[in-house]
Formats: C-alpha cells, structure tokens, sequence
C-alpha cells in the first residue's frame, strides 16, 4: 500500500532525522540531556507555531463555529473508527490479546450499527476507545526513545515515535484512496478535525508556561510516557522541586488530562 504521499513523506522523515542527527555536533554547549537538538527544535517549532497560529488554528475555529455538535461528533468518530484498525494491528504486536479481541468487535460494532463508524455505539456498550501505535509497540520491544524531535507539520516527536509515524503512514487507507481530488479533501478533513479537537489543549499551553516550547516538549514527553506504560509508569525519585517547578508541573497534568479528553483517549 505504498501510496502517492507516502514515499515523499518517508523521504521528508529521513532527511529532517538525518539533519537533527548533524545538528547535534554543531551546538555551541553541546547537547543538552533529553533535547540534544534544542536549537533546531525551537526553529522548527516556532515555524509549526506560526503555521498553527495564522492558518490551522483559524480554519479549526471556523469549523468548529459552523458545523453543529453532532456533525463533528460524526466526522471525529469516522476517523476514530479508521484509527482503531491500527490499534488492533499494534495490540496484536504487543501481545495484548484480549484488548486485541475488545477493539476488534468495537470496530466491527461501530462498522455496522454505528454506520461506518459515524456513531460511537461501542464505548456505551462498554468497549471503551483505546491508544496503541507503532511508536508505543516499539517501546514494548525495548527500542529506546531517543531524542526528543519537532518535526515540520508533524510536532512533537522522539526518534521511535518518527519511525512509528513512518510506518503507520505508509498503511494509513486514508493515503490509498484512488481518486486525487478525494484523497486531499479527506487527509485535510482529519487534518481539520484533529486540530479542532485540540483547541480546549491550545488555550492552556498559551495561558501555562513563560516558556511554551519547553512546556509542550515536557507535556508531550510525559503523555506518551503515561500511554507506553498504560497510565502507570515507573515511579522516579526526585529531590524536593521549588514551586514554580511544582506549579508548571500541576499545569502540564492539566494539558495532558484535557489532550487526553479531546482526543477521546
């Protein structure tokens, strides 16, 4: 299912991984420990940002101020139905056999009575939407995170998660739909619907931190950590943190809890 975008967007992956790995040498202090490429990650993120800023986030306001509420419950829940496919392929992966039985009749059950996927009849009935992907069944096998990475358009990355990223676009049907004009109109679509979802998590990053790059980088790290570990990771010893490190901290629970809550997790 090697599809139109996919080769030039494996291409874009390897040749941004490529330049980060550079990178690294060329920073005047050296690397930092969990950000070894800081200086382009903030160059990158702020174009992301600025991109956020002037043209998604607005086109996501628009949408969610004119379509109504169960429009976009049934555009949110078609994609989410798409994505549970992947879920099931990463269960299976990662040896979660039973969860792997629960989300394929979840998906069978919102394919059929819930029309396509348009309504969410499985989470009532007690099949609740669950969050695996490549990058987390990769951390399952031992594949260590690596470095953090800001990738174009993409965000917020590790190393294992871009190598997630580029296998699960490589199979993403949504790529492999025949007609052009379809396809684009369906990848912007999600595109869309995606950043609507996470207009409530954008207001608090703005409001949270001096420092919103190191915010997010923070947030996103800890997210993904809570998702490879199902909610329960290791506890790690610390020394007594002064308040504002408690305060952004607080704050970064508070993202990651209304990231969870948009996106249905």
């Amino acid at each position: 299912m090697l599809v139109h975008l996919n080769p030039l967007l494996k291409k874009l992956i390897l040749i941004f991984t490529l330049l980060l790995l550079s990178a690294c040498a060329s920073l005047p202090n050296g690397p930092s420990e969990g950000d070894p490429f800081e200086s382009y990650n903030r160059a990158m993120f702020s174009f992301n940002d600025g991109l956020d800023e002037y043209f998604l986030r607005p086109v996501a306001e628009g949408y969610d101020a004119v379509l109504p509420g169960p429009v976009k419950t049934g555009v949110s829940n078609f994609f989410s139905n798409i994505g549970d496919v992947f879920v099931i392929i990463n269960d299976l992966l990662q040896f979660k056999f039973r969860q792997a039985a629960e989300d394929t009749t979840r998906f069978f059950i919102n394919s059929t009575i819930g029309l396509f996927g348009l309504i969410d009849v499985a989470t009532p009935a007690g099949l609740p939407k669950n969050n695996e992907d490549f990058g987390q069944t990769l951390a399952s096998w031992g594949v260590a995170d690596g470095p953090y990475i800001v990738l174009p358009f993409f965000g917020s990355q590790t190393l294992r998660s871009t190598a997630g990223l580029a296998v699960e676009t490589t199979y993403d049907p949504v790529y492999d739909i025949k007609q052009k004009d379809t396809r684009y109109a369906t990848i912007a679509l999600r595109a869309v619907d995606t950043r609507y979802k996470l207009l409530g998590a954008s207001r608090i990053a703005e409001q949270a931190a001096l420092d919103k790059y190191s915010f997010i980088r923070d947030a996103y790290l800890q997210h993904r950590k809570n998702l490879i570990y199902d909610g329960n990771p290791p506890l790690e010893k610390q020394a007594p943190m002064p308040k504002e490190t408690q305060e952004d901290l607080e704050l970064e629970k508070e993202l990651e809890l209304d990231l969870e809550k948009s996106l249905g997790l």
